[in-house]
């Protein structure tokens, strides 16, 4: 890796405050929708049509939950890398990430083309 590709100190602070500003997003929208993932009662008083679209409702928290506690862990890793020197490498390649995808998704342990492969290996996987 040349020095051109290193992230300077400026940008690596900006990329650990958004990290920082991300990970207490997560953090609160995790503790303010645990009420959307709690078990629908078959004993409660509604309709049939009611307790269909309470379990799908309740289908999709627990998703999106997923989703956020998934990429808290990816906003923890890259705060824990960036603490030991290894922020802005690709896990798989081990070549720097592009800048402009670091600002977009910080927590990102991929560059562009190994995240492309692995999308690809995925969509190609036998089910």
């Amino acid at each position: 890796m040349s020095d051109g590709d290193r992230l300077d100190p400026e940008q690596r602070q900006t990329l650990r405050r958004r990290l920082e500003e991300v990970r207490q997003e997560l953090r609160s929208l995790l503790d303010g929708n645990r009420g959307g993932t709690r078990p629908v009662s078959l004993d409660e008083p509604i309709g049939r049509i009611s307790r269909i679209d309470a379990l799908a409702q309740q289908k999709m928290a627990q998703a999106s939950r997923g989703m956020q506690q998934r990429r808290l862990r990816l906003v923890e890793a890259a705060l824990e890398s960036m603490e030991a020197g290894e922020y802005g490498i690709c896990r798989l390649c081990e070549e720097p990430i592009g800048i402009a995808r670091l600002q977009a998704r910080p927590e990102t342990p991929f560059c562009l083309d190994c995240q492309q492969d692995r999308e690809d290996e995925r969509s190609n996987a036998p089910r």
